[in-house]
């Protein structure tokens, strides 16, 4: 690992080893690092005080960092669109353009006038407050939005006059990630709140503790709010809700954590009150996904992965929601995975049509098909092989369909299609001109340690001869799939001339809920192994060699990582771990981790904690084995994954590593797991390559 060229070994800052011990269901678990727990304490301070300094000053000498940074702006000034979100006669979306720090959210009148409605740096000139989610009301007149500060996604929302842009209400707290369902007319919404806290307790966060309430605009939230759903069931579940054009049903679902299933209710608001709905169940206790739309033909529309793991689209009769009623209008794929779909059924049409995203291992593709029958017409064109995002149509009907496209090259655009004559056009392009490097994309096949076969994304140099450096990203986890898009990152390290790969590993949802499935909690490893094999096939087929191949992942991706660098040393010249969980016998106690039990395992069960520890990194930092370089990064304020696990495994890494490849840690003030602004996106990125290029022998700029 270490070559002559190497140099001298850093001066870490002193970490003192407390010889914790934890006895766990038989098991005596180590924890030499627990007092960097508290970021709170002195020791802690100073530590990484120390530490900030010292990864600072080593990123500062990097070579080719200030221009690497200069051009990941350059790539960033494409700026961004969305889609067209249609709501009576207005539209809204949202736009960043090139040198705008953050997105912009925009209406268009029926006029065709354009207008700002909320602009997060007029909020915040800092740049540290975040538009975290929207929602017009039917009729385009309100609209309820959310924004947070400094990273933490504690969400307030408020409500503004669309007309005037007069703000109506707000702030009402404890609405992070809240759906809001607005009634027709705008003059009351349902959303999804945190119980208030009792008396002397402090605020958990998070999104427990959580029932959906009916609001009125303009009342107290506080003494007049009406909880409308969610008591008497457990205090972790979270609520999606819904309600119909005809305001006369509210479905409700319910999940607990990231579990990748859901009971379900409907809502009949004519049998009931707004504040007291006549609740059926339509799915409860069941090892199934499912989400219900009562569509305005007056019949229910469910998406769903119940016996169909790539998911299936089905519908029945609002008087009958008994699963055998269930009709397969769009059936399970063998091949793709079923990701969204959109109803056209305006009058220039000779008959109504459904359209249905697929996902087809990594690559978007639209089929229209006839919306009585399910008899598959035709396809949407799109420009290439790429990502699509979305598929928006109007609520009221219509001949319409929007949706986003990406791919390695193409900056996102929305696309209009047009059934009237099966055309797609661009809507709206990407608002900034760059000039994007010539490259080379693909996708290959490998086999993975039990002969899965595995596929990975590669983009490379047009013309690259022999092994070059390279960078292996995966994430493998939460049923998240790795799709082409336009990244910045990807393209300025092609284009200084190393290879970047993206391996489709399990655990993800490239492939649907059972390769999820088998990436997750006893079968975790299979994600760490489809990663190895990843990088095998890289070196194995010319790509990179070992000294010069660099990992990067973040978040559950940082496990992934850190898992890679300790289970394989000897395979990675470096790694990035992002955000990373790494603690994996305490990581429910801290962020969001208690939540994630169902993805990981949980500490408080004995076979649980076995696999828990058959791999997580902390516990597996060995005295005197020579590590790759590493770069930790972590935000202060980041509310999912706590910076502890990036700070122990930090000085275990640095205290045990026998090579001088060097073990850092970037910590960022202000900013959190997410929803950086341009600014702070382009200098992580540029120190996170400057790093990796330093370290695999990329010559940059």
């Amino acid at each position: 690992m270490t070559s002559p060229d190497d140099p001298p070994a850093l001066a870490y800052p002193p970490a003192p080893r407390d010889p914790h011990q934890d006895k766990l269901h038989g098991h005596l678990v180590e924890d030499p690092y627990r007092w960097l727990e508290d970021p709170a304490s002195a020791p802690t301070r100073q530590w990484s005080a120390a530490q900030r300094e010292l990864c600072d000053r080593v990123l500062d000498a990097t070579p080719g960092r200030a221009a690497l940074r200069g051009r990941l702006t350059e790539l960033l000034g494409t700026g961004s669109v969305s889609a067209p979100v249609w709501r009576g006669r207005r539209q809204f979306f949202t736009r960043r353009l090139p040198g705008q720090e953050r997105a912009v959210l925009l209406t268009v009148e029926p006029d065709g006038a354009e207008r700002v409605l909320l602009d997060p740096m007029r909020l915040d000139p800092s740049g540290d407050t975040t538009l975290d989610a929207w929602h017009p009301d039917q009729e385009g007149r309100r609209l309820a939005y959310k924004i947070s500060r400094g990273g933490t996604e504690e969400s307030l929302l408020h409500v503004l006059d669309v007309a005037t842009g007069t703000v109506l209400e707000g702030p009402i707290p404890r609405a992070r990630h809240s759906a809001v369902a607005w009634l027709p007319g705008g003059s009351a919404y349902y959303y999804v709140r945190r119980l208030p806290e009792a008396e002397g307790e402090e605020d958990a966060g998070g999104p427990g503790r959580r029932r959906v309430y009916l609001h009125r605009v303009g009342s107290d939230p506080e003494s007049e709010d009406v909880v409308v759903f969610g008591e008497g069931l457990p205090d972790s579940n979270d609520y999606g809700i819904l309600v119909s054009r005809d305001g006369r049903w509210l479905s409700v679902g319910a999940s607990r954590g990231t579990e990748n299933r859901s009971d379900l209710w409907l809502g009949d608001l004519t049998a009931g009150t707004p504040e007291a709905p006549r609740f059926r169940p339509v799915q409860v206790g069941e090892d199934a996904d499912t989400g219900l739309y009562m569509w305005r033909d007056g019949r229910a529309y469910l998406f769903t992965d119940r016996d169909a793991p790539r998911s299936r689209l089905c519908v029945a009769s609002p008087s009958d929601l008994a699963y055998e009623a269930w009709r397969d209008l769009v059936p399970e794929d063998p091949e793709a995975v079923l990701t969204d779909f959109a109803i056209l059924d305006g009058p220039e049409l000779d008959r109504p049509r459904l359209l249905v995203g697929w996902l087809r291992h990594a690559a978007g593709e639209v089929t229209v098909h006839d919306l009585e029958t399910g008899e598959r017409l035709g396809t949407v064109p799109t420009p290439g092989v790429g990502s699509l995002g979305g598929l928006f149509e109007r609520p009221e009907g219509g001949h319409e369909a929007w949706f986003s496209y990406t791919d390695g090259t193409s900056p996102g655009s929305v696309l209009r299609y047009d059934a009237r004559d099966g055309s797609t056009g661009v809507w709206a392009a990407a608002p900034g001109m760059v000039t994007v490097p010539e490259v080379k994309s693909s996708q290959i096949a490998y086999r993975s340690t039990d002969g899965t076969t595995v596929r990975m994304l590669l983009v490379e140099p047009l013309h690259r001869t022999g092994p070059r450096p390279a960078i292996l990203f995966g994430y493998g986890g939460f049923g998240s799939s790795q799709v082409p898009a336009y990244d910045p990152s990807v393209l300025a390290w092609v284009e200084a001339g190393g290879v970047y790969a993206v391996a489709n590993l399990r655990g993800g949802g490239e492939e649907g809920e059972e390769w999820h499935r088998a990436g997750m909690r006893e079968n975790k490893q299979q994600v760490f192994d489809d990663f190895h094999s990843a990088a095998e096939a890289l070196i194995a087929g010319g790509w990179t060699t070992a000294d010069r191949l660099g990992i990067h992942g973040g978040s559950n991706g940082g496990l992934l990582a850190g898992a890679a660098l300790t289970q394989r040393p000897e395979l990675y010249r470096a790694a990035v771990c992002e955000a990373p969980l790494l603690d994996m016998v305490r990581y429910e106690r801290f962020g969001l981790g208690r939540l994630w039990s169902a993805e990981y395992g949980s500490a408080q069960d004995p076979e649980e904690l076995g696999w828990l520890l058959g791999y997580s990194p902390y516990h597996h930092v060995r005295q005197g084995v020579e590590y790759p370089a590493v770069l930790f990064t972590v935000s202060e304020n980041d509310a999912r994954v706590d910076p502890m696990h990036a700070r122990k495994m930090c000085a275990a890494l640095q205290h045990a590593t026998g090579g001088r490849a060097p073990i850092l840690l970037r910590t960022e003030a202000e900013a959190g797991h997410k929803g950086r602004s341009t600014t702070r996106a382009a200098a992580l990125a540029a120190d996170t390559l400057a790093f990796l290029a330093w370290q695999t022998g990329l010559a940059l700029p």
